[in-house]
């Protein structure tokens, strides 16, 4: 049996370098200026037998603002970021640089008393492996890039380093296919092209 499971990154809620870690703020204008821009190819994902979001606000909030109306699923929330939750990088970096380069450094590490990359990275993995298998059935999931490239390195076998390489912009669609352990990583073309399976 063969699953399709198309990952839309979550429209944005701050500027790229803005961004927080477990961002729970909702989108912001341009974030709703990009959904409506991007609207005409990513409405027909809809159709998709089983539609889920991550539990943040701009997650449900994409969702719906695409008609979805998709279900939301826990265990695609973002990483556990401990004491770290609500700062950006470049904050965390200034006030414990020795435990970010740790973190950065180590998939294991949980320096900001928080979930591990390694363990953030099975979790989705989890879920993706858990998924209803109907034959040739489709799944759209609207979630945060960091979940995305998750789910990336987990369906591609990868090593947890592979994380910090992954570029998910917003907006974006990500096609994993296959079945529990067995997933690959989908290149349909064009973008509406993707929009159209």
């Amino acid at each position: 049996m063969q699953l399709r499971v198309t990952f839309v990154s979550a429209a944005r809620s701050s500027p790229l370098l803005a961004e927080r870690f477990d961002d729970d703020r909702p989108l912001d204008q341009a974030g709703w200026e990009e959904v409506q821009r991007a609207a005409h190819d990513l409405v027909p994902l809809a159709a998709a037998e089983l539609r889920y979001c991550s539990p943040t606000p701009r997650s449900r909030a994409t969702g719906d603002a695409l008609g979805y109306g998709p279900l939301v699923q826990p265990a695609l929330r973002d990483c556990d970021m401990g004491r770290w939750r609500g700062l950006t990088l470049g904050e965390a970096m200034a006030r414990e640089p020795e435990s970010v380069d740790a973190w950065l450094a180590d998939p294991r590490a949980t320096p900001h008393g928080g979930e591990s990359l390694l363990d953030f990275i099975r979790r989705v993995g989890g879920w993706l492996d858990t998924r209803p298998a109907d034959d040739n059935g489709r799944i759209v999931a609207v979630a945060e890039p960091s979940v995305i490239r998750a789910a990336l390195v987990y369906a591609l076998k990868a090593p947890p380093s592979t994380y910090w390489n992954l570029d998910v912009r917003p907006l974006s669609t990500t096609v994993v296919t296959g079945r529990t352990g067995r997933w690959n990583l989908r290149f349909d073309g064009a973008f509406p092209q993707s929009a159209r399976a």
